[in-house]
């Protein structure tokens, strides 16, 4: 894993990034942090999708607050304040620029490059398939993309979803009690609407943060099948 420094119009951002061994050319992926910062369960994840063969790169989505912004699981007040100062504008500019960083990047690919994200990384996830090109994205249950929420600043992005023109993939828990099942239907409908095989899967019994074996909502069995779900939606349209 190596940290490095890049440019944004709102100020200079860090990146993490894990390679595959060899030369490539690998596909890349970008892997948009949960609400706590880029910390040990990110870097894991990164670590996982280098392993299977991609390079992945994790801005810190937080960068205006100063680099290395990361809040315990314990403690979550401050993320919860850091989080609702982020901005759809925000976002898109940092994805954009994490885009181009990886595709940048000796030994990737670059017209081979997704983007994943959990949490608020879901919700950007999705937002940057409506404003960016990435070829693919997953979105691990993201909130605020249907309706507002308060004390935030993210609006919601479901109404920019004909921009989408790459496969979406969105997964979501049936006990996520932070995402109404009302609001993942409606993701559902409106991206059937889609005809670039959008899909939508739910998994029962599973709470907000199931694939994060870090935190109690854990769920093993959901984050197993949602874990082959994404490198198999990656392989096959990056």
């Amino acid at each position: 894993m190596t940290r490095d420094t890049i440019p944004t119009v709102d100020g200079p951002m860090d990146v993490h990034v894990a390679r595959p061994p060899g030369a490539g050319p690998f596909p890349g992926v970008v892997v948009v942090q949960e609400a706590y910062g880029v910390n040990e369960h990110v870097l894991d994840v990164c670590a996982r999708f280098a392993q299977a063969g991609y390079a992945a790169l994790a801005p810190e989505i937080y960068h205006r607050k100063g680099a290395g912004f990361v809040v315990p699981y314990e403690t979550p007040a401050p993320a919860m304040a850091e989080l609702g100062r982020l901005t759809n504008d925000g976002i898109e500019v940092d994805l954009a620029a994490a885009l181009e960083r990886l595709r940048n990047e000796d030994g990737v690919d670059p017209a081979r490059v997704g983007l994943v994200g959990f949490c608020v990384g879901g919700f950007a996830a999705f937002l940057g398939a409506c404003r960016l090109d990435p070829g693919a994205t997953v979105a691990f249950y993201g909130g605020g993309i249907v309706r507002a929420r308060d004390g935030m600043l993210l609006e919601p992005v479901l109404d920019e979803a004909d921009a989408i023109d790459a496969p979406l993939l969105a997964l979501f828990g049936s006990e996520d009690g932070s995402i109404p099942g009302s609001d993942v239907e409606e993701i559902r409908a409106r991206l059937s609407e889609r005809a670039i095989g959008c899909e939508v899967h739910v998994y029962e019994g599973a709470k907000h943060a199931f694939f994060n074996d870090r935190r109690a909502n854990y769920h093993e069995a959901a984050a197993a099948e949602a874990w082959f779900r994404t490198l198999d939606w990656f392989g096959r349209f990056l």
